[in-house]
């Protein structure tokens, strides 16, 4: 490998369809692999997901990923001498919801949906199917005031360029806090 910007591309297809039965194999799926150079070794970054379902994958599982996939690494017959640092990583949120599974693993979370030739919208995802969401649309409201709820929405994925999961900080409010039997003093320390 030369380490051309193409040369690193073919690897890291190569590498893809070499990894995804490993991956298969912890009930994950195989999202990405990317090869840089890294003067004179090569740093391999995939990015292992949940197949279905909500929540994130567990770092227990991330590191049994991580000896699989360094095991098949070091047992390819097509690698070169050159040395790598193997990197595993689940998406984080930032990810855009481009796929299908990307959407059915978000509902139930707040996304900003970027719209083809309308406004874009805030919403939390309600349902999805083949070729649609539904969402119930955050209306803008004064800042200061209590988010407020619009009526749900079907939105065709033809019409939706991307979306992108916003990361909501709720706050304990004293009800919450009564709940968990806190009273205030143990909440100021």
């Amino acid at each position: 490998m030369t380490g051309t910007p193409a040369d690193t591309q073919l690897e890291a297809n190569r590498l893809k369809k070499l990894l995804e039965p490993t991956v298969a194999s912890h009930s994950l799926y195989l999202e990405d692999v990317e090869v840089r150079n890294a003067g004179a070794q090569r740093i391999v970054h995939i990015v292992v997901d949940l197949l279905e379902g909500t929540g994130g994958v567990q770092l227990d599982t991330i590191a049994e990923v991580s000896r699989s996939v360094s095991d098949v690494l070091d047992a390819d017959p097509l690698d070169g001498a050159t040395p790598y640092d193997l990197e595993v990583s689940s998406p984080g949120v930032s990810r855009p919801l481009t796929e299908l599974r990307h959407w059915r693993r978000n509902v139930g979370r707040m996304v900003k949906i970027n719209m083809i030739g309308e406004e874009n919208l805030m919403g939390r995802v309600m349902a999805v199917t083949e070729d649609s969401i539904t969402v119930v649309p955050e209306l803008e409201v004064k800042k200061g005031m209590k988010a407020k709820q619009g009526p749900e929405r079907v939105l065709e994925f033809s019409g939706i360029r991307r979306g992108n999961v916003e990361v909501e900080f709720t706050h304990v409010d004293d009800a919450d806090l009564e709940e968990l039997d806190i009273d205030e003093e143990t909440e100021e320390a």
